[in-house]
């Protein structure tokens, strides 16, 4: 066709512009917008994947929106990394008729080689990190997050924004964000365990009877001291009910003045009279002298039922200087509901006052829920429970191995463990973990 000369520049301009566009569309990917592209598993059915307009106006929404059960997608980009370098990921997360977001709109982090192979830890079998949900936000809208130091071998991360497991659900992901980060602070915390059966006679002489250990395990610099189940009622020839007091009451207010002193949390077992009823409740002490909080022991034994004790209903934790503090009796730890149902709110250390058991049950629950647990014991058979400190690997970290001494193993709670085989542990549980439990 025969264009006049005017036409034709105008059309040499139009197709410029247009391929402009493209060549903009392809540009080098920076840190805050890499080329997210659509991501599935060959064979497994997709889900709709879509770019929606943002509210800002820049940078897209991502959208996945699940039909039939069994589709499972993501989408994903990659970023230049450095090997051994501190990175810290967040994004923005919205969902829709998906019941368990944490298992199923979730965010993976692939480490990855020059070469392209899974970038491994040192005696770690490569695995993929999850950064955690944290602050809601207005629209619904919620953030994940988390600081990862990429492995030593590591030239680059692979982001996966991922939906599985939701039919019918959607999620959107708005400003995802990969940005060198300084390593986390240090949250060191001194975990003591006393191990010590006190005399008896009565609740006050009892409690008197702890006061050198309690002064002992300040001059050990411990941050928080475990004591033992139902100190008040331990060997004093009455009843549950004959001991029972309020809590707070009278042996809170005399063991108060000693954390006060010592600017410690004490974790101790008592018998609570509430009403009518009759608790065998472990009490949290703060460094003000103060209670910060109680436990009311959820499984009961033959023993305690019949002498007249009600069990308690909820998982409480509490918000410590150093961290998420959770509590729980001695029988409780042959049951792994009660710490599970700790750990889900987010427990990152169980104190566990205990008359006695078995030890191999405690250093479970450490494993399976990826928390420290203190543990304080009057057991005296060999081979059964111990007044010691398990880790999330299930080593015991310390053993008090005589009476009347207190043991003490300082940790870090802002370091985050990698199994040997499962990679981030505590991170995967969260992800991995059944549904028949409630979310929290």
């Amino acid at each position: 066709m025969n264009w006049p000369r005017p036409a034709r520049t105008l059309l040499c301009l139009l197709v410029l512009a247009w391929s402009g566009a493209g060549w903009a569309e392809e540009k080098t990917p920076t840190p805050h917008s890499p080329r997210w592209q659509p991501w599935g598993v060959p064979g497994v059915p997709r889900p709709q994947l879509s770019r929606l307009q943002s509210p800002e106006g820049s940078e897209p929404l991502l959208q996945i929106a699940a039909g039939e059960p069994g589709q499972y997608g993501a989408w994903q980009a990659e970023f230049v990394v450095q090997g051994g370098k501190w990175y810290r990921f967040s994004v923005l997360r919205r969902t829709e008729s998906i019941p368990h977001p944490r298992r199923s709109a979730l965010v993976e982090l692939h480490w990855k080689t020059a070469t392209g192979a899974r970038a491994p830890r040192p005696g770690v079998t490569p695995q993929p990190d999850y950064p955690r949900e944290g602050k809601r936000l207005s629209g619904n809208w919620q953030q994940l997050s988390g600081v990862f130091q990429a492995p030593p071998e590591a030239a680059r991360v692979v982001v996966r924004l991922v939906l599985r497991w939701a039919p019918g659900g959607t999620v959107q992901w708005r400003r995802p964000r990969l940005e060198p980060a300084q390593p986390p602070p240090p949250r060191k915390v001194r975990l003591a365990a006393v191990h010590f059966i006190p005399p008896g006679k009565t609740p006050r002489q009892n409690l008197e009877s702890l006061v050198p250990l309690l002064e002992e395990a300040a001059r050990k610099k411990a941050d928080l001291v475990c004591l033992g189940e139902c100190v008040t009622y331990l060997r004093t020839g009455k009843s549950y009910a004959q001991v029972a007091e309020p809590v707070p009451g009278p042996s809170t207010q005399f063991l108060g003045r000693l954390a006060k002193k010592h600017d410690y949390y004490i974790v101790v077992g008592l018998v609570e009279r509430d009403g009518q009823a009759i608790y065998n409740t472990a009490a949290l002490i703060g460094p003000d002298g103060k209670l910060l909080g109680k436990y009311r022991k959820l499984t009961l034994p033959t023993g305690e039922n019949t002498g007249g004790l009600v069990p308690g209903k909820e998982y409480p934790v509490f918000q410590t200087r150093f961290g998420t503090l959770g509590m729980m009796i001695c029988w409780d730890v042959h049951f792994p509901e009660v710490a599970r149902g700790l750990a889900n709110r987010g427990a990152e250390i169980i104190a566990m006052p205990i008359w006695g058991g078995d030890p191999r049950l405690a250093q479970a629950r450490a494993i399976e829920n990826q928390i420290y647990l203190v543990s304080s014991t009057y057991n005296t058979r060999p081979r059964w429970m111990v007044s010691g400190v398990w880790a999330p690997s299930g080593d015991l970290l310390v053993q008090a191995r005589e009476w009347g001494t207190v043991v003490v193993a300082e940790v870090d709670l802002s370091r985050r463990y990698y199994h040997f085989g499962f990679g981030p542990f505590r991170d995967r549980i969260w992800r991995e973990r059944p549904t028949w439990m409630p979310d929290h």
